[in-house]
């Protein structure tokens, strides 16, 4: 039986089983307008007649005050029209910066802080790459990118050119931060799509389900990934080909993410490629890796068909202590979950009950999080179709603007989906990047997601606080100043959990960068455990839950705060 075929099978008992009457024990409401989020992302016109127009952009939490709030970056789009030249980029198409009033509220401040753009933007990635302290942002673009270096008084500087990563006239994506090397410095890695010269040419049609349609990548020219190595005096250079990660292939790239896979110390690159097998580069030390996507199990779900990979979360979600993967994917294809073993990964899917839900929705962000801090990773997927010409497709159940799944894990690593009625009230949209934040410091992760001519949608996490929580802040000495690539252990007797410092990950996206553990009814956490990207370890024991804490390398927990407390 195919996967597809199991997929459905399980579509009718899920069908059965949503009549049951099931109470979702999550809860979220969206506060984007009241919170002050509302800013359009477009990319191209409404029609939708290429596939620059509809593959969407993405969004950045970070604290870029230092205020201990996290504020939002947004990424905007632009028009074919600019992009050929034919006209200038439209003034009121520019990213978004968020500050964090701490009541709620947000103020948009992008052209005061000088991050406003002006360029057909698709991702971001935050963070302190020049090791100052002060966290910058790393914006890919169908051309040149931007580096907003952080200038400390509330103002950035773009020195991508300067520092070497600007990259030309190239389809960029995805984009993440990562010290491959262990030299206390963030190198960076960007994924590409396609070569966006061919966007300057009259869109070809094909036929998709019987309706006339843009032609989607396949017969197109893909565009090549860059791994940048960090000089260590805030530029960088290209050691793509010498690392052995050249994308030789050409494959079409879109979301990537380092992570350190087999515990050897040495963090890994996963790229997840639409229309192509996935990428698993193995950090073999000495600054060269090698792709072992088929040999690991990653490359392909268990039947072997390359799919449309879209986005990537990642995390422990079965608690043994290897980082799993899970990969979304266009309509009709199962979002992939690839769990990690050990010894390599196996595609779990059907077991973990995901895929007769996800077979009609086509994904984008996605990630693990504990939502309602019971002490297991939940997931969230933002949806939406590319074609505006679905919505006339016969027997089809979805449409252009999708509803976002939501999944609470159970016992045993499965996986009930709860958005229908936890997130029914949230307006359907074509959404695309996705990231979690605890944004009002309140001890619960809340969710937001970009849409497609339309602003974000910002999800208050509502659910009943009575479970207990810990956060927790890495500050490098000898690794990077953010402690990206730091594995922390949460231990309260059996109850054992792994979570890893990135920044860069989902879909053209970052989350919070904090490490969050639910802990469900966990009175006293019996032991953190920090271990650094330099090899150094940290160890707090006896530590009291339901705080923020600042864990420094060398020092262990150099500061504790209490949430904050918010009316629902």
């Amino acid at each position: 039986m195919t996967r597809s075929a199991a997929a459905l099978l399980g579509l009718l008992a899920l069908g059965a089983a949503a009549q049951s009457g099931v109470a979702p024990g999550l809860q979220f409401r969206d506060v984007a307008e009241r919170s002050g989020i509302r800013g359009a992302t477009r990319c191209g016109g409404p029609a939708k007649t290429a596939v620059i127009e509809v593959n969407g952009t993405g969004a950045c939490w970070l604290d870029y005050n230092g205020d201990g709030l996290l504020d939002l970056y947004v990424v905007n789009g632009s028009t074919l029209e600019a992009l050929r030249r034919e006209a200038p980029h439209p003034r009121d198409r520019h990213n978004y910066l968020y500050r964090n009033n701490g009541d709620g509220t947000f103020t948009e401040v992008a052209e005061q802080a000088g991050v406003a753009g002006y360029a057909w933007g698709t991702g971001c990635a935050a963070a302190d790459y020049d090791n100052d302290g002060r966290a910058d942002l790393f914006v890919s673009n169908v051309g040149d990118c931007f580096l907003f270096h952080n200038n400390g008084d509330g103002t950035f500087t773009d020195v991508a050119k300067q520092a070497g990563v600007a990259g030309g006239f190239n389809w960029h994506t995805g984009a993440t931060f990562g010290d491959y090397d262990g030299d206390g410095w963030l190198d960076l890695y960007v994924a590409a799509y396609l070569d966006p010269a061919q966007m300057l040419e009259r869109q070809k049609k094909c036929a998709w389900r019987g309706l006339e349609v843009y032609c989607g990548p396949p017969g197109m020219k893909g565009a090549p990934d860059v791994l940048y190595h960090s000089n260590r005096d805030g530029t960088f250079t290209d050691l793509t080909r010498q690392a052995g990660v050249e994308d030789r292939d050409r494959l079409f790239g879109f979301a990537a993410s380092f992570e350190d896979f087999d515990n050897d110390g040495r963090i890994d690159i996963v790229v997840a490629n639409d229309r192509g097998r996935n990428y698993l580069y193995h950090n073999a030390g000495g600054g060269r890796f090698e792709e072992i996507g088929e040999v690991a199990g990653i490359a392909y779900p268990t039947d072997g068909r390359a799919q449309a990979n879209m986005g990537l979360a990642l995390g422990d979600y079965d608690r043994n202590g290897t980082m799993d993967v899970l990969v979304t994917t266009f309509s009709d294809e199962v979002y992939t979950l690839y769990r990690n073993s050990g010894r390599g990964f196996v595609d779990v899917s059907i077991e973990a009950g995901l895929a007769a839900t996800t077979l009609p929705f086509l994904g984008w962000g996605a990630f693990f999080a504990d939502l309602d801090n019971d002490g297991r990773l939940d997931l969230f997927v933002a949806n939406g179709h590319v074609y505006r010409e679905v919505d006339r497709a016969p027997g089809f159940r979805e449409r252009f603007a999708q509803r976002a799944l939501l999944f609470r894990q159970g016992e045993a690593g499965r996986f009930l989906e709860l958005g229908a009625a936890a997130l029914a009230a949230v307006d359907r949209r074509s959404s695309r990047g996705a990231a979690y934040a605890d944004f009002d410091n309140d001890g619960d992760l809340d969710i937001l997601y970009t849409n497609l001519d339309a602003p974000p949608t910002l999800l208050e996490n509502v659910t009943a606080p009575s479970r207990r929580w810990l956060t927790i802040r890495t500050v490098g000495t000898r690794s990077n100043r953010d402690g990206i690539g730091a594995r922390i252990r949460s231990r309260c007797g059996d109850l054992v959990q792994y979570a890893t410092v990135r920044s860069g990950e989902s879909y053209l996206s970052g989350n919070d960068p904090r490490v969050h553990f639910g802990l469900g009814t966990c009175s006293r956490i019996d032991e953190i455990e920090v271990r650094w990207p330099s090899g150094a370890v940290d160890r707090s024991t006896d530590v009291e839950p339901d705080q923020f804490l600042t864990v420094v390398e060398g020092k262990g927990i150099v500061r504790a705060v209490k949430a904050a407390s918010h009316a629902r």
